[in-house]
């Protein structure tokens, strides 16, 4: 990125210079600025911002840098030269704010030799820089050279060095080429900061050429199909009408629907408003012969359990398209742990036992696990009690149980070791309460989660579930969907900007862990009028992470083109989470990375990806590379080859793009606006 000085300026006019720029830093001890300037210019800016200010050439620089630092500067910057009292002190400030500082060193006469630099950028780190900043004046092509080789002794993103002078001039641009996350310019010649440095004008010329960063409007989200396909059900199975909120369709909510009227409930919709009129479910209330649920593996799961108790009598589930050959795994031994029968008609599984518990007081590991595909026979009904089961293989059909167990005449106790995708299981629990059922839970782990309730961390839930409760009409609007938005919020992070409203930063959606993972990986974001203000995120210097996305998976594919663009090696987890998805996720994002010249490599539950800057992609000709590829007809392969697309280096032609419709419909025509 271009990072532009400015300096002499008060601060109405270092404000309008920011409409232009992308990025800047802010020379304190040289604008004209009161306390109360800097807490309004830091805290009111999206643009990444490096608060600088030389101790030698004003007084309270540590005072003014601290107040950078507490208004939100992104970086600051502060000499090797600075008294050791004085480093502690504005590390200490960077650490509680989370400002990335800069060490810098500065020779406005010479370049030293080689060894000497060397040590600059070891002791640069010894004082706590995250980012070393090296910058020599240079007298010949050698001194150039003797700077530049910095950047074999450096983690890609995590060094600055260039040389001053007209014999250093081309080092600005050649640093962007090496890695550094950001190189300097002036607004104009005028206002130089130094020797032999580039107007913002001719560096972005030089830097970008014809490419032009995303620039997107407002942009609305559809419904979280997960909120969405929880109530239509809960709705079904409710006593009165329920009136619910926010809907927007797509063949996953379609297929809800579908099922929710085969249940016998009454469905209308009116503009964004589904009125659902429920059938006041019991147990063995419903003659039913058959029910399908599209391709929606989680409408699948959650079906099944409830099928199981309120059915008289044996329910044929079937699917279509990729859900046919995707395996339902551990659903049979799960639910025989309930007395529950699951008989596959498509022949596909193995080793399955037909044979029913004989009470609800089951354990998973007593019994032989396999795999059953779609269409399948249910044969209830649940015999409530106890049960251990094995989270590992998601959390979809232990969202059904906690749908059918409420209904059941007696109490049950589900245990849930080693679960995935919690955030999930609360969202059911936080849509069953809206229509009057009441689940108790309690969340173990070792020290490590009780510290810091980390979900990852989490060893077991322990749900405990009431019997002979009752679903009751409910009115609620239904949330927009961050699964959607995060395809979006990359773009911007990556690209340019992008501002998406009507989510909610108070959510249960697993998704929004795509917040945390954009600001890990250094974009700027922000938000007025929380929890539901739009939200904005811009481009900034990104870096490396690492992301357990176990409770996470659908954001897989994005953050994988996210760390494309992410210097040095990301490592994300849950790689098992992706095998049963619409295709086999992690291969399919192996194979769509490695085609467009990305390293990526899988070893079992990790994958590794070896990122660079898209400046540093720009600028060495390693765009992404075009050319045809397919999603696998699974629609967040899709969405994550469009944003790849906004970073190749030729068309990327997706062979099938209609496959978004099942969670995101308008997602193609939203996107080509970008």
């Amino acid at each position: 990125m271009i990072c532009t000085s400015i300096q002499n300026r008060e601060l109405e006019g270092i404000l309008k210079a920011l409409e232009t720029e992308e990025m800047a830093e802010i020379r304190l001890d040289r604008c004209a600025l009161e306390e109360e300037d800097i807490q309004t210019l830091f805290q009111n800016t999206d643009l990444p911002l490096v608060a600088t200010c030389r101790l030698g050439e004003e007084p309270q620089a540590p005072e003014l840098l601290e107040l950078a630092i507490e208004a939100g500067a992104k970086y600051v910057d502060l000499e090797m030269e600075a008294p050791a009292a004085v480093g502690r002190r504005i590390r200490e400030a960077c650490r509680n704010y989370g400002t990335v500082l800069i060490r810098s060193y500065h020779n406005y006469i010479e370049t030293p030799q080689k060894e000497v630099l060397e040590g600059l950028l070891e002791r640069a780190r010894m004082y706590g820089g995250e980012v070393v900043k090296i910058v020599t004046t240079a007298h010949s092509k050698a001194d150039v050279d003797a700077v530049m080789s910095l950047y074999t002794k450096a983690s890609p993103g995590t060094l600055i060095a260039f040389c001053m002078g007209d014999k250093g001039r081309e080092s600005r641009l050649e640093a962007l080429k090496r890695g550094a996350p950001f190189t300097y310019a002036c607004i104009s010649e005028e206002e130089a900061a130094a020797p032999g440095q580039w107007t913002g004008a001719e560096m972005r010329k030089a830097v970008y050429g014809d490419w032009r960063p995303v620039r997107a409007g407002t942009l609305r989200m559809p419904a979280s199909k997960s909120f969405a396909q929880r109530a239509i059900i809960a709705a079904a199975l409710a006593n009165g009408t329920s009136r619910l909120s926010g809907y927007s369709p797509c063949g996953d909510n379609e297929s809800a629907i579908a099922v929710a009227k085969a249940l016998g409930a009454k469905v209308e919709i009116e503009d964004n408003i589904i009125v659902i009129n429920g059938i006041g479910a019991t147990p063995g209330c419903l003659d039913i012969d058959a029910v399908h649920t599209g391709e929606s593996g989680f409408l699948t799961r959650l079906i099944i359990p409830v099928l199981a108790e309120i059915a008289k009598n044996q329910v044929l589930v079937t699917g279509e398209k990729t859900l046919l050959n995707r395996p339902l795994s551990d659903a049979h031994d799960i639910m025989a742990a309930y007395g529950v029968r699951l008989y596959s008609e498509a022949n596909k599984s193995v080793s399955i036992d037909p044979a029913p518990a004989k009470s609800g007081n089951g354990t998973v590991s007593d019994r032989r696990k396999s795999d059953c595909y779609l269409p399948l026979r249910v044969a209830g009904p649940i015999i409530p009690g106890r049960a251990d089961v094995s989270g590992k293989g998601g959390s979809q059909l232990i969202s059904g149980l906690l749908a059918a167990l409420p209904l059941c005449d007696g109490k049950s106790m589900l245990y849930v070791s080693d679960p995935r995708s919690i955030p999930y299981l609360f969202i059911t629990m936080d849509v069953l309460g809206k229509f009057g059922i009441k689940i108790g839970s309690e969340m173990e782990g070792g020290e490590d989660f009780l510290e810091t309730q980390d979900w990852n961390l989490c060893t077991g839930i322990n749900f405990k579930i009431k019997g002979g409760q009752r679903y009751q009409a409910a009115d609620f609007a239904i949330e927009a969907d961050w699964s959607g938005a995060a395809p979006f919020l990359a773009a911007g992070a990556i690209f340019g900007e992008v501002e998406v409203e009507g989510l909610d930063t108070g959510s249960l959606q697993a998704d929004i862990s795509i917040m945390d993972i954009l600001m890990q990986a250094g974009a700027s974001m922000s938000q007025l009028d929380e929890p539901s203000g739009p939200i904005h995120v811009a481009r900034a210097p990104l870096s490396s992470f690492d992301a357990d996305l176990n409770n996470c998976p659908d954001l897989f594919p994005v953050v994988s083109v996210l760390a494309a663009f992410c210097p040095g090696e990301t490592h994300l987890r849950g790689v098992e989470r992706l095998r049963h998805k619409e295709t086999d996720r992690a291969a399919a994002i192996e194979e769509m990375l490695t085609k467009m010249g990305v390293s990526v490599s899988i070893e079992e539950d990790l994958m590794t990806i070896t990122g660079m800057g898209l400046t540093q992609r720009i600028l060495t000709g390693k765009l992404l590379k075009g050319g045809n590829y397919s999603s696998h007809a699974d629609h967040r392969m899709a969405m994550a080859l469009s944003l790849a697309s906004l970073g190749a280096d030729g068309p990327v032609i997706i062979d099938d793009t209609s496959c978004v419709a099942k969670s995101f419909p308008t997602f193609n025509d939203i996107f080509s606006k970008l």
